[in-house]
């Protein structure tokens, strides 16, 4: 799997094989335990707030001229491609919740996908946005081009940016010429996308390509976010891969089946994995022939993966600080440097920007915590989530919480005096990031908001692509057994 070293930080990409309110956790056989209902909940105030503010940092930070989302904030050195599909998605939330007209909306949206569109594509390293419909996983801000030499052309990106895409054009479904212009250039922008290019070794689909040096070596196996990639390349009308490619994926699950602090599920350390593709796309009540074997589904799934990182932070097995029932959750994001330091009589290694995860694989911890992977998992289980992104709030303060809501990670343990790649180090607090990040900000927003009343997924269920990329991957039951819903 790839995971981002930002600028300054040692630019790479490497390959990862990587409560104060106690409740009673899902049964580890139980059916999925949640709701289907889409009746609005209220929230509290609190994560009304978190809610908005995360809002902002997409519709302030996006560039206006391009539709360019920032990989990160107030560092920008350039954009995700990832993030752009997050943004695209957090537009349409705005309007609903009354923050942003739907005319603010449509523009936006319009600048960003007519840029995407005539960007320059090719097989050139250099001046180019992308190649095959692919695009590059960093672009230049000003002109979004391919960032650097060392910047990949990204499988899973693009399956997130396209993710963003196919939502707005679900969502733009009036009858008027900008909402109309909205749902052809998705269209586009999807069926250019060739999938089974990116398939050098079929039937997995591949991570990336370089123009200088080919493919990336590893395809998408394991359990982790790539059922985002396959949904989408089983949809696709032009380009699409063979149901085979789904099957072949599937049966790379076998390290990742088991049970881990008290909870049987199909793990992947980072929640990042567990949550990404659950953005989009409603698992509640849908499964594929592995699920179906195992009575749950890919949602319920989620769900114990979250518990299991709680369980995981109140057993602190390291004797980091800060961990409790109502402080936990681990995933990719910043940390404070790459070192070694002594903690507790021992050494310790710590990192700058990377994945981070509890579970039976794909395991690191060195004592940061991210916001993001517990405020996220709110759709799973709001009764662990949202305590816990109260108690981050009321006990790290401004250093954690600001305009944009909660910067992207902070490490209590952390308190060396060597320079930090990023952010600060508060004396008796510890380390405290200095960025928000677009891809860890667009899961809270979207989280949130398919709690309070599903409409992202919703929104998703009238994309007859996605379904179709599901249905060929083997799903069936739920909402797939039924005719699309109508526009709300």
């Amino acid at each position: 799997m790839i995971f981002r070293f930002a600028a300054g930080m040692g630019v790479c990409l490497f390959l990862a094989l990587i409560a104060s309110c106690r409740h009673v956790p899902p049964s580890a056989t139980s059916a999925p335990a949640v709701s289907t209902s889409s009746t609005p909940r209220a929230l509290p105030a609190d994560i009304e707030e978190i809610e908005r503010r995360t809002f902002d940092y997409f519709w302030e930070t996006t560039d206006a001229r391009t539709g360019l989302a920032p990989d990160r904030y107030p560092a920008q050195p350039f954009s995700s491609v990832a993030a752009i599909g997050f943004a695209l998605t957090a537009y349409p939330i705005g309007v609903e919740r009354g923050w942003i007209a739907r005319e603010q909306a449509t523009e936006r949206t319009l600048v960003t996908l007519r840029f995407l569109r005539d960007a320059p594509m090719g097989p050139e390293a250099e001046g180019r946005a992308g190649y095959r419909g692919f695009y590059y996983h960093f672009l230049d801000m000003r002109e979004g081009r391919r960032f650097g030499a060392w910047v990949e052309l990204s499988s899973v990106d693009t399956g997130l940016m396209m993710m963003g895409v196919l939502f707005a054009q679900s969502y733009y479904d009036r009858d008027d010429p900008r909402e109309r212009e909205i749902r052809e250039i998705a269209d586009a922008l999807y069926r250019r996308v060739e999938w089974t290019w990116m398939q050098p070794r079929p039937p997995l689909v591949g991570m990336g390509w370089h123009p200088e040096k080919g493919f990336i070596d590893n395809d998408w196996h394991g359990y982790n976010e790539a059922m985002l990639v396959y949904v989408l390349a089983l949809g696709s009308p032009t380009h699409p891969v063979a149901p085979e490619a789904w099957n072949a994926w599937t049966s790379t699950y076998g390290r990742s089946w088991g049970e881990y602090r008290g909870h049987e599920h199909l793990a992947f350390g980072p929640l990042f994995g567990h949550q990404y593709s659950h953005v989009w796309i409603d698992y509640r009540g849908i499964r594929d022939a592995y699920m179906r074997e195992r009575g749950l589904d890919y949602f319920e799934n989620s769900r114990r993966a979250a518990y299991a990182q709680r369980e995981y932070a109140i057993a602190n097995p390291m004797g980091w600080k800060g961990y409790s029932a109502s402080i936990w959750g681990l995933t990719a994001c910043d940390g404070p440097q790459h070192t070694k330091q002594s903690y507790a009589g021992e050494p310790r290694e710590f990192r700058a920007y990377s994945a981070r995860g509890a579970g039976l694989v794909d395991v690191f911890d060195d004592g940061t915590i991210a916001p993001t992977a517990a405020v996220a998992s709110i759709a799973f289980a709001p009764e662990i989530a949202i305590p816990a992104a109260q108690a981050m709030r009321r006990d790290y303060g401004d250093d954690l919480y600001g305009r944009y809501g909660f910067l992207d990670a902070f490490n209590p343990s952390f308190e060396y005096g060597v320079p930090v790649a990023t952010g600060k180090v508060v004396p008796g607090k510890g380390w405290f990031a200095g960025d928000y990040l677009g891809i860890d900000q667009g899961p809270i927003l979207a989280m949130i908001a398919n709690h309070r009343d599903g409409f992202v997924w919703d929104v998703m269920k009238r994309n007859p692509y996605v379904r179709r990329g599901l249905q060929r991957a083997g799903f069936e039951g739920g909402w797939l057994d039924v005719s699309s819903p109508t526009s709300r």
